[in-house]
């Protein structure tokens, strides 16, 4: 495995792609119904215009308003995030979907980087169930030092392809594409909250346990690319940790 070194301007280009992938669906969908409007004066069409027009109006505000707190900055550094903001956020993105939601935690605020790691595991668990199936959400333990733990269960359950990888920093050719740029982003978010990130697969679930790392977690800070790559000086073992 080589490591990612990634450009500033590669991944927020890359992470803007992601974006706009998730919003182009409901988008183009209103942008159809808008015609059968215009063009269509059969009732019932209109009627089915209209209630396209409503349900893709909501799923892409849904999907604006999470990729806000799991992308963006989200207040200013060393902000803090309420988790009920992340329930709702979640829950809104699978409104009318093939996954259900369980969500269990505390209603408090936590460290702006533990949350967004939160919604980016809650991302990358979608992946682990293609078909569909069920996401259960649980955060324990303190804003400093929670315990966060997704089991993702449904048919064809797997971890996703070469996200454990990816989520170190490293991929089979030293790149990454706007498919793997979640799992990579969520890299960044976890090692600048100081939190270890695992993945196990028992039967049909697939289970995410992102805890406080073991060496010393750095303090919060915006996750950055550059950070995250070695040190072209001698070897220094706090580079290690000290990521954005």
């Amino acid at each position: 495995m080589t490591t990612v070194n990634l450009e500033a301007l590669d991944l927020s280009a890359l992470l803007c792609s992601r974006v706009c992938h998730d919003v182009i669906s409901p988008v183009g969908a209103i942008v159809n119904g808008l015609e059968v409007l215009e063009d269509d004066q059969d009732e019932s069409m209109r009627e089915f215009a209209l209630d396209l027009i409503r349900k893709s109006a909501r799923q892409a505000s849904a999907r604006l308003q999470f990729a806000r707190i799991a992308f963006g900055a989200a207040g200013s550094a060393g902000a803090s995030i309420d988790l009920a903001d992340a329930e709702k956020v979640s829950r809104g993105m699978f409104a009318d979907d093939k996954t259900q939601l369980s969500w269990s935690a505390p209603q408090a605020l936590f460290p702006k980087n533990k949350v967004k790691l939160l919604l980016n595991l809650v991302m990358i668990a979608t992946g682990a169930i293609p078909r569909g199936g069920h996401i259960d959400v649980a955060v324990t333990g303190e804003g400093d030092a929670p315990l966060i733990v997704l089991k993702a269960k449904g048919p064809h359950a797997r971890i996703p392809p070469h996200v454990e990888g990816l989520m170190a920093g490293t991929s089979e050719t030293g790149t990454v594409d706007a498919h793997g740029i979640l799992a990579f982003y969520a890299g960044l978010v976890a090692r600048a909250a100081g939190m270890g990130v695992t993945f196990a697969i028992e039967g049909d679930t697939v289970t995410i346990r992102a805890e406080p790392a073991a060496a010393e977690a750095p303090a919060e800070t915006e996750p950055t690319p550059e950070e995250d790559r070695p040190s072209d000086s001698a070897p220094d073992s706090s580079s290690d940790t000290a990521l954005a």
